[in-house]
């Protein structure tokens, strides 16, 4: 349920495109040195992203040094440092990775996550306690998640996506503070939650029909249990319909936001990037082909 939250590289300014990946690696150095070297292994780009849209809303100037990494030893990389956005992002990304695993663990009895997961979970000790607090809270939205995909009596997608969209907001939230525009950054996080955990689904469709595993779409709108060909094609335009107005959505919030900073690397994710990965997991079959 990561890396989807993306830019369009084909429609970034190089200034852009080097600015994003100085956050990558900032995120990578913030794990490190909160944590150490192997929960850096869980950083994705969801959340760069998250760093990228807090910082956005700040109006001090990067710091930034070029130093080696572990993976590019001979080429030095920028790196965004002192950067409260990216410590924040850092603990969220530990955070989520770890309750993803224990996800994998509970779906596929993962031997591999019940491995990785145990260690992430040493590293516990290493969070802050309000940041704790945090995922006390999304914990909460989690078990309603999974108590919802465990029932059996999902009525809809909007419903069941939910849960998701609330920890997606929580996860601005708690950062901002920001009583002005707590509503619209807590539905841009909503919307873009629920477009995440829909094309996530979307996603994974055919594997999960072959091995009979749960799938949000598959629960919610294939009530007479159609085989994965026919289902896919008689529900990819109102899946495309959906993605494509969260994401509209999201664009539409961020024109009313006060951003500092940042706003081309954006604009081009909620209007090329997110549209660029729809793209991609819906042609993925014909790609293969």
């Amino acid at each position: 349920m990561f890396g989807y939250v993306i830019p369009c590289k084909m429609e970034l300014k190089i200034k852009d495109y080097e600015k994003i990946k100085a956050y990558y690696c900032g995120l990578c150095r913030a794990i490190k040195y909160n944590f150490g070297n192997i929960p850096r292994l869980t950083i994705n780009y969801d959340m760069t992203f998250l760093a990228i849209f807090l910082d956005a809303l700040d109006s001090h100037k990067n710091e930034y040094i070029s130093s080696n990494c572990i993976l590019h030893p001979f080429k030095k990389r920028n790196f965004i440092v002192n950067s409260s956005p990216l410590e924040y992002a850092a603990f969220m990304n530990v955070i989520l990775a770890y309750h993803k695993l224990l996800d994998d663990v509970d779906d596929d009895n993962s031997f591999k996550s019940k491995i990785f997961s145990a260690l992430i979970k040493r590293y516990f000790k290493e969070i802050p306690k309000e940041y704790l607090k945090i995922e006390e809270h999304m914990v909460k939205q989690l078990e309603k998640l999974y108590s919802l995909e465990k029932s059996g009596n999902i009525d809809n997608l909007d419903e069941l996506s939910h849960p998701f969209g609330e920890l997606t907001a929580d996860s601005i939230l708690n950062y901002c503070n920001d009583e002005k525009n707590k509503e619209s950054l807590y539905y841009l996080g909503y919307n873009l939650g629920k477009w995440i955990y829909i094309i996530d689904a979307f996603d994974d469709l055919e594997k999960d029909l072959k091995h009979n595993k749960f799938n949000g779409i598959n629960a919610a709108l294939n009530k007479d249990n159609l085989p994965y060909n026919e289902f896919r094609e008689s529900v990819q335009n109102r899946i495309n319909f959906i993605l494509t107005s969260y994401a509209r959505e999201c664009s539409e919030i961020l024109n009313s936001l006060p951003i500092e900073k940042n706003y081309d690397i954006l604009y081009n994710i909620f209007n090329y990037g997110l549209l660029e990965k729809m793209e991609f997991v819906f042609k993925k079959e014909e790609s293969a082909k």
